[in-house]
């Protein structure tokens, strides 16, 4: 959605007349393809509208972008990877077992949300949060094998488990 501030919306013009040629291309050498390098550059400038305040924006309006640009190829590259791992791990499924492509989608979709939460908890935290939930540890193992206390290790999953719930729906 535009900005209501007539100034604001001139600033983002003037911003995207001036710079995203010159960001679609530096996203084009970056992937290699024109078309998720358009792809970028569009969400880009749409992270960018999502700003509150053009003064935030600074005096360096390359840097800014690309630095939203850089975010969101991370994000693109980590989405990939879990797509890979996921496809690897149904590669072997029968046919009729195989999800129809929107339950694919959704699945990714989730997966990447999941990834993202993980990625964001302490260490400890998602090291614990895992040996639980995917080892099948107890409390009381993961607080011998951690060499911490146990109500570390609750307080430690009561955080992963806040996380887990934080995600939207």
């Amino acid at each position: 959605m535009p900005p209501a501030d007539p100034t604001l919306n001139l600033q983002v013009q003037t911003l995207y007349t001036e710079h995203h040629g010159w960001l679609q291309g530096w996203l084009g050498r970056k992937l290699g393809n024109a078309c998720d390098a358009a792809d970028l550059a569009h969400d880009t400038f749409l992270r960018l509208l999502n700003r509150q305040a053009a003064q935030r924006w600074g005096n360096e309006p390359r840097a800014l972008l690309t630095h939203i640009a850089k975010g969101l190829l991370v994000d693109r590259w980590r989405r990939q990877e879990v797509e890979r791992a996921y496809l690897e791990a149904i590669a072997h499924l029968p046919e009729p077992q195989v999800p129809s492509p929107e339950t694919r989608w959704l699945i990714l979709e989730t997966l990447t949300r999941v990834d993202a939460m993980l990625r964001e908890m302490p260490a400890r935290v998602r090291q614990v949060f895992l040996l639980s939930q995917l080892d099948g540890l107890t409390y009381g193992e993961i607080a011998e094998q951690l060499q911490v206390s146990l109500i570390t290790i609750k307080r430690d999953m009561r955080t992963a488990f806040l996380a887990c719930l934080s995600l939207d729906p």
